[in-house]
């Protein structure tokens, strides 16, 4: 999928999610409105239980709205039949998660070319011989996750993601199964990718401090956005706005 000019990568319009009926139904996300821009780091916090899972959910393409729309790269995933959807998040939605995911037996090259491979790619190795490079573990392309420590999992998972060059990648608590030093680096890297390599990364999480590597943070409560502003790069900022939207 090639960019449009002047068309965000992403863009929800009146977002809703209701699980269950009656007086059972919780209500994850109320009218959700939210654009994102080539090249952007968007760091997305609030408290359990206040919509991020299911906003993630929604973007990639896990789960369906109850209305609205979810746009990437112009192309509206409602519309799209379950084959058509399943190929744009194997090529155009990058996903990292909090527990790696990495498949044991494999090699972190042979993890990192997994989405190439299932999309028939005769170039998977090299591609993601190159990610792997590129994230700083070409040196243990062929070593199995139980050989690599935590942050380097998730930098196979990062390179993996990054495979199929995906004009979006989604990253759900990617820092929240790593120590500190672990944390820092990934989260260096996620802003590296976003301000060098101009990818857009949209990230879920817990951590004032990790979130202060975005650009932008978006703070969710009850299903709704409470406020969206531009991050200046210090520790501070994002427990400042969280103190001053009651999140903290």
């Amino acid at each position: 999928m090639s960019q449009q000019p002047d068309v965000p990568v992403l863009e929800l319009r009146g977002l809703r999610r209701v699980y269950g009926s009656g007086t059972t139904a919780v209500t994850a996300l109320d009218g959700v409105d939210l654009s994102l821009q080539e090249g952007e780091f968007v760091a997305v916090m609030g408290p359990s239980g206040c919509g991020k899972s299911t906003l993630l959910n929604l973007i990639g393409g896990l789960d369906a709205a109850d209305a609205g729309t979810v746009r990437l790269a112009g192309t509206e995933l409602g519309s799209l039949d379950d084959d058509r959807l399943t190929e744009l998040r194997r090529r155009e939605i990058g996903f990292v998660f909090q527990f790696f995911n990495l498949i044991p037996v494999l090699t972190a090259v042979e993890n990192a070319a997994l989405p190439l491979r299932l999309d028939g790619r005769n170039d998977a190795d090299e591609l993601a011989r190159h990610w792997l490079d590129r994230v700083g573990l070409g040196g243990r392309a062929n070593a199995r996750p139980d050989q690599l420590s935590g942050g380097q999992q998730q930098r196979v998972a990062v390179a993996r993601a990054l495979a199929t060059d995906p004009v979006l990648l989604l990253a759900d608590e990617p820092t929240g199964n790593l120590d500190s030093k672990s944390a820092a680096e990934i989260a260096g890297l996620l802003r590296q990718i976003s301000v060098e390599w101009n990818r857009t990364v949209l990230m879920v999480t817990h951590d004032p401090v990790i979130a202060s590597h975005a650009t932008r943070l978006v703070l969710m409560r009850d299903g709704r956005i409470l406020d969206d502003l531009a991050l200046d790069g210090t520790l501070q900022a994002p427990r400042l706005a969280l103190e001053r939207a009651g999140l903290l």
